[in-house]
């Protein structure tokens, strides 16, 4: 799959570029990976294109073994591998994971096994290295360069306490003082430096420190502690041989140095710390005669902040010590053992990272931006199913058959590569409870099934509910229901008014019992701990709920059996195979994966995300009630409120696939469509398209939907729908509106500048007249941008890339 950068972020990227950098031009090409994603060019991409020396690249991912990796370090480890694959045209992966175990108190094989394991999850097995670096396997020439410090002067020990080196460090606005002991001979200090190895020294009583500028302006050259001392302490990698353990500012661009880096990449708290990286490299080399490999150059660039989480080590160990969640891989956390076991896909992380782009600037980014990639990539990979959370008994009085019949279903409506299952069906079946509406007057819009009402079972039968049988409390506990058999595989009977309403089922006597935990946010405010000042005061209590005794298709079962045999296998010779690997979409209810706690007794399933971004409409509606009165849509779309809306925001413009096209029986100038909106069935639209495309041009063909207009009658046949075109300047077809690449079926289209808020249905009179102005407005510039009559450009509502068309200078029809 290829996703590229929403236009816009790329665009505001690159201008920013350019006023940095005069020289760069505003339209440099991305390059595409042998991942399939493409990394957009940035400053750093730049900057390694620019290099005088054409050796290979050379990139490494330095965690320290302290805790879990998160999706920020999901962010700088697709940095360095993509940009190491971009280029090294070679073929050959050259980014290290080197653990920072300089710190044996807070180190241990348990992060490191995790960090190796999360990272070689997001990046894959074939770009994972081979061999796993430590800083701890360098402490011997590490602790020799420190030695060539000192003997040409450039590093003395010394006595003084934490307090005291901070009183005599200064502050930004006055410089420092120099310690007693900075002046000692080179002797001395290698002496006592010596004694500091052998343990013949108390922990803290004293340190090694460069001697750099106590007047430096950046505090970071004043004299900073290089080696401390930590004795009776075990390093996990070292054992008991060292009594003295660098820092991490004089162990980090040696490391880098000796592993032949060429671009040392860190987040922007390092950007101080650069002078410093550059004076270990330059005086061990000019001053002291050491020699590396390479010499490495530091670049900074933004971390990634996320909203509705915290990615802090310190809170992510709060929230796991205080119990707040069940460990490190509680797939309500942002670590990547949480969203691995959640059930998101690697692919979709590397995409998200790829998109949201490499700059200086902090910005937080809505989570919900990672959960539209989540849906975007799942809806490609997740096979369909049938399961049903909250079972409610349906008794088919009239099925006449003996045992069961199966129904064969596509496992992917867009993919055949994915086959086929098949689903039992019988007498006794279930289907959601919320399916049910017991009473009289039903929610507006609501198609369903109710007493007395029909609905039809997806890919089944229609029915008809005839009879409620309820409990002692007056619940409902199964539905009496006859079947019509002519309706089998999705059949209207001619003559007859085709059934709205779709729900899934499952046969109660072939289907599995499973448990679904219903997954949503960890917190409830966008910046955890802004009101309040703790974070722990905006954790959501309903951010997981547990659901047992609901019910899968007999296809799961088998599906999982299989592939809970794939993991175990693997776990025992090296392969990588997750639980969360094998996930479903589990139709009208979102994207599910296999949970790592289920066994061939008991499947469980964690809901990934849900099939639509259910935040983003609480989300509008506090903004309705701070920002002041909208006008009302309803069923009529026709106005009320102190404000009307704007035309162009009352329309509901879709991404759409043409499923297959055919003539108009009665019409030589018309073909019927069939449109795939993203919803549960597709739709019909009549379009006046035969004089300037083939049935067999549009069917599989992308397009533009206008997805809430009132359906019409043309020729006999409902449409249920519009379809964009394209006419150049003379009035001539030029072809259909498409969305942008990359673009899902269903995803939004708006106009930049204005909300999105179509009405349920425009069919009153004012509505349709909206309609029409929105219409006669709707161009294509000369550059070949689509845009409004307000000049708003045409864009996904989702990414923000602009809708465009190959005609420039027409209209939209």
């Amino acid at each position: 799959m290829k996703a590229s950068l929403p236009r816009h972020l790329l665009l505001s990227t690159l201008l920013a570029l350019a006023l940095l950098h005069p020289a760069l031009p505003l339209t440099v090409p991305s390059k595409t990976t042998k991942t399939g994603v493409t990394y957009p060019t940035n400053f750093i991409s730049k900057i390694i294109a620019d290099r005088p020396d054409p050796t290979p690249v050379c990139m490494r991912f330095p965690p320290e073994p302290n805790g879990f990796l998160h999706i920020g370090h999901a962010k700088s480890i697709c940095v360095n591998f993509g940009l190491n694959e971009q280029f090294n045209e070679d073929g050959v992966m050259r980014t290290n994971v080197r653990m920072d175990d300089t710190n044996p108190l807070k180190e241990s094989p348990f992060y490191v096994d995790s960090i190796t394991k999360d990272t070689r999850w997001l990046i894959g097995k074939a770009a994972f290295p081979n061999k796993i670096m430590s800083t701890s396997s360098y402490f011997d020439e590490i602790y020799s360069c420190a030695e060539k410090l000192i003997s040409n002067g450039l590093a003395y020990v010394d006595d003084l306490s934490p307090d005291e080196m901070r009183e005599l460090r200064g502050t930004l606005t006055s410089p420092g003082h120099n310690s007693p002991n900075r002046d000692k001979i080179p002797t001395e200090n290698l002496r006592l430096f010596q004694e500091m190895t052998r343990g013949e020294h108390p922990t803290g009583s004293l340190t090694l420190r460069a001697k750099i500028d106590m007047s430096s302006p950046n505090l970071n050259l004043r004299d900073p502690v290089i080696y401390r001392i930590l004795t009776n302490t075990t390093h996990h990698n070292t054992g008991d041989k060292w009594n003295v353990y660098p820092m991490y500012d004089f162990s980090h661009p040696i490391s880098d140095a000796i592993e032949g880096i060429t671009h040392s990449l860190c987040t922007l708290e390092f950007e101080d710390h650069r002078v410093l990286y550059d004076w270990v490299l330059d005086s061990l080399t000019q001053s002291c005669g050491h020699s590396f490999p390479t010499r490495p150059r530091q670049i900074e660039f933004s971390r990634l902040n996320l909203k509705y989480t915290v990615l802090s080590k310190r809170k992510l160990i709060q929230l796991v010590e205080q119990n707040h969640v069940e460990g490190w891989d509680d797939p309500r956390l942002p670590t990547l053992s949480g969203v691995r076991r959640r059930g998101f896909q690697p692919l979709a992380l590397k995409t998200f990272c790829s998109r949201i782009g490499v700059s200086k600037t902090d910005s937080n980014i809505d989570f919900a931006e990672l959960e539209n990639v989540a849906r975007e990539t799942m809806d490609k990979t997740a096979r369909r199913a049938f399961v049903v959370v909250e079972p409610l008994k349906v008794t088919l009085t009239n099925y006449g058959l003996d045992g069961e019949e199966d129904f064969n279903m596509a496992r992917h409506p867009k993919d055949e590569s994915f086959g086929e299952r098949k689903v039992p069906f019988g007498k006794h079946i279930y289907i959601e409870e919320s399916d049910f509406f017991d009473g009289e007057n039903p929610p507006k819009g609501f198609k369903r099934l109710v007493a007395g009402g029909k609905v039809r079972l997806r890919n089944a039968y229609v029915i008809t509910c005839q009879e409620v049988v309820r409990d002692e409390n007056n619940k409902p506990i199964e539905l009496m229901c006859t079947y019509d058999d002519r309706t089998g595989n999705g059949v209207t009977p001619e003559g007859e008014k085709r059934v709205q309403g779709i729900v899934q089922w499952v046969s109660s006597s072939s289907s599995v019992t499973c448990d679904v935990a219903q997954y949503d946010r960890l917190f409830k405010a966008e910046l955890p701990g802004s009101a309040t000042g703790d974070f722990l005061d905006d954790i959501n209590p309903d951010s997981v709920s547990i659901i047992s005794g609901a019910r899968c298709e007999p296809s799961v079962q088998a599906d999982c059996l299989e592939h809970l045999d794939a993991v175990e296998n693997a776990e025992g010779g090296g392969a990588d195979v997750y639980h969360g690997d094998l996930h479903y979409q589990f139709e009208r209810q979102g994207y599910y994966a296999l949970d790592s706690s289920s066994s061939r007794e008991k499947l469980v399933f964690n809901r990934v995300v849900t099939l639509r971004d259910t935040w983003g409409g609480e989300a509008a509606g506090k903004a309705k009630q701070e920002g002041g009165k909208e006008r009302k849509r309803g069923g009529g779309g026709g106005g009320g409120g102190d404000e009307v809306a704007k035309d162009i925001e009352r329309v509901s413009f879709v991404a759409a696939q043409i499923k297959s096209a055919e003539q108009h029986p009665d019409a030589e100038a018309l073909l019927i469509c069939k449109v795939d909106v993203g919803e549960e069935e597709d739709r019909v639209v009549v379009a006046g398209l035969a004089a300037h495309m083939s049935c067999e041009e549009l069917t599989g063909k992308m397009a533009i939907c206008v997805a809430n207009l009132k359906p019409s009658k043309m020729r006999g046949v409902e449409s249920q729908g519009m379809l964009l075109g394209v006419e150049d300047g003379g009035g001539d077809f030029g072809g259909l509106l498409e969305p942008p690449e990359g673009a899902g079926v269903g995803e939004v289209m708006k106009f930049e500048g204005f909300e999105n808020k179509p009405d349920t249905m425009m069919k009153s009179k004012g509505a349709v007249k909206a309609f029409e102005r929105v219409v006669e407005g709707l161009r294509v510039n000369r550059e070949g941008g689509c845009e409004s009559g307000e000049q708003a450009a045409f864009v996904s509502a989702t990414t923000g890339a602009a809708v465009t068309s190959k005609i420039k200078g027409g209209n939209i029809r």
